[in-house]
């Protein structure tokens, strides 16, 4: 027992992610970089091999974090996985019990989930997310794998499994503002968030844990319902089998008795129990033997099955396929509706947002972010379906269509992307969600001014008004100077020749930057020049031109009505 409390999982050796599908190959050679190889937030993110991933970022300077917003979006935005629901597997608890460890167990299950031998051979050394025995951490921030599962349940659906890896808590280097924000990180964007502890359940386990679910409480007095979904209490090291047997069974009826709210029970300790049952839908408990002697006590451990107690192999058989398996998997849920790898995205920019000032939020801010992802999720949504709309009408190569029919095509999928976003489950209110709709139709007006000049630009007439007004000024100009200098007017015919010469040059110009494609900010300020002076002059003594031949022409019609009737009546009177 002594032992087991001196020295927890494994050897000092750093142990290096395998790729894909290589897991029970022992060759060294195949191994990625460790966690020391990390791409940075500038670096490039490359997905060809599997291996941890960092998307947040702690900043020990000043007890920050940062999101790698574009790690993580290489990894959930990916085009076959992007719309697929997700399922979200995060670790957390104590630093140094052994977390990583765990996760390793469950990418050997995840690569080789068809065979009956997934935990692999006697002889594999452990790889994946980087972990080694010690008093010292190993993990920072939170990590990811870089290869998101493609899992088909068994009802058909397809759903995409991520699994998470965070920074253990309490350690020497964290405050609780750290340790408060990596752990409602991680539980606010899982689906299962496995709460690892060491040997039993103590009381500053629950009280920690309310803290991180005191957000939960107060969501759920805004929206009726529990915030967070499944926690799994993985109690390590189990001592007492005598009491409560290993694995799931045990675990249910141990947990039970541990979170029971007795009436004799100080009002503290029954408001620990209150909150973490009204903040989870499904609670669990899995009971996990030691994984023996040689694994806490020789420095030189890597992992292998050999130095693994049968006991603790024969328990994780059981208990990663309970998390893991097609049929237990549980889909990412925020307010009622699945959330999908693109959506996933939006919540994690927004509820970093909220851990980047200098105190820890009250938990009201998490609705707050929680709502404003939300919404903002239902927002892309309902701009992807009218951009998508409008692409088939006049995107890419579609013909030119009448700006009437464009108008009422867009009036038609404005009013359905409108009626998607109002049809999404959201959290904040009417009055929060009407903010947004407004956002919606102000960035759905700028998307059709897009469409418009897009539209226009396929016109040959449109696209023909510039060179058309400065012909037009050129000829009046012209005509101009020579009347103005037959009639001795010569400086009016000198203006005249000049504004004939800048308008020659700018037609030129025009002309060159058309065809080079260069110097495209003058050719933009000559058409608007071209389209102002349209506007302005030409185009209203057009419509000035067009009235009075209009009017003419109904005077002359009227006219010859009436002469017509007065020759009519006069040849009636003569007969």
């Amino acid at each position: 027992m002594a032992a087991r409390d001196a020295a927890r999982r494994a050897g000092p050796a750093r142990h290096r992610p395998a790729p894909a599908g290589k897991l029970y190959e022992e060759e060294e050679d195949d191994a990625l970089p460790d966690s020391d190889a990390l791409p940075d937030s500038d670096d490039e993110v490359e997905l060809d091999k599997p291996r941890p991933i960092q998307i947040v970022l702690a900043h020990e300077d000043d007890h920050n974090f940062e999101l790698d917003e574009s790690a993580l979006e290489k990894i959930l935005l990916q085009e076959h996985i992007k719309d697929l629901n997700i399922v979200v597997v995060s670790v957390a608890g104590a630093f140094r019990k052994g977390k990583s460890f765990l996760l390793d167990f469950m990418l050997r299950y995840m690569y080789n989930r068809t065979s009956p031998c997934w935990i692999g051979g006697n002889t594999e050394p452990l790889t994946g997310f980087t972990w080694r025995g010690g008093c010292e951490r190993e993990t920072t921030g939170i990590q990811i794998w870089s290869e998101v599962f493609v899992i088909e349940k068994p009802n058909g659906t397809k759903v995409a499994v991520l699994l998470m890896d965070t920074q253990g808590a309490f350690d020497s280097q964290s405050t609780i503002k750290d340790c408060a924000t990596v752990f409602a990180l991680s539980t606010m964007t899982s689906s299962v968030q496995v709460y690892n502890l060491s040997q039993n359940i103590q009381e500053d386990d629950l009280q920690h844990l309310q803290l991180f679910t005191e957000y939960g409480r107060l969501a759920m007095e805004e929206i009726y319902q529990k915030p967070f979904q499944t926690l799994m209490f993985l109690i390590r090291d189990w001592s007492y089998p005598y009491e409560h047997a290993y694995g799931l069974e045990g675990g249910k009826k141990f947990l039970e008795k541990r979170l029971q709210v007795k009436q004799n029970q100080h009002e503290e300790l029954q408001n620990v129990r209150k909150h973490i049952h009204s903040c989870f839908s499904n609670l669990g408990c899995f009971l996990l033997p030691h994984p023996g002697l040689k694994v806490a006590t020789n420095p030189n451990f890597d992992g292998r099955l050999n130095d693994i107690d049968e006991e603790f192999k024969n328990e994780l058989r059981n208990l990663i396929p309970l998390l893991l398996a097609p049929e237990n998997l549980v889909e990412k849920e925020i307010s009622g509706s699945k959330v999908t790898c693109r959506d996933l995205v939006e919540y994690f920019k927004a509820y970093i947002k909220i851990y980047q000032g200098e105190e820890l939020p009250h938990p009201k801010s998490m609705l707050q972010a929680t709502a404003e992802a939300n919404n903002l999720a239902a927002v892309a949504g309902a701009k992807d379906l009218y951009s998508k709309g409008m692409e088939q009408v006049c995107g890419g190569d579609k013909p030119y269509i009448a700006p009437s029919d464009l108008e009422q095509k867009h009036q038609d999928f404005r009013e359905s992307a409108i009626r998607q976003f109002r049809s999404v489950k959201k959290m904040g209110g009417e009055e929060f969600c009407r903010r947004y709709q407004e956002q919606l139709e102000v960035e759905i007006e700028e998307i059709y001014a897009n469409f418009v000049k897009h539209n226009d630009g396929k016109n040959i007439f449109y696209a023909a008004r510039t060179p058309a007004t400065l012909f037009a000024v050129m000829f009046a100009m012209y005509i101009i100077s020579g009347l103005t200098g037959f009639l001795g007017m010569n400086s009016i015919a000198a203006l005249c020749n000049l504004v004939l010469g800048m308008a020659l040059i700018s037609f030129c110009t025009w002309a060159y930057v058309k065809y080079s494609g260069e110097f495209r900010e003058v050719g933009t300020a000559i058409d608007q020049i071209a389209e102002a002076i349209w506007e302005q002059v030409l185009k209203p003594m057009s419509d000035n031109l067009m009235e009075d031949h209009m009017r003419q022409s109904v005077k002359n019609s009227i006219k010859a009505g009436l002469t017509e009737q007065v020759a009519h009546h006069a040849r009636l009177k003569t007969d």
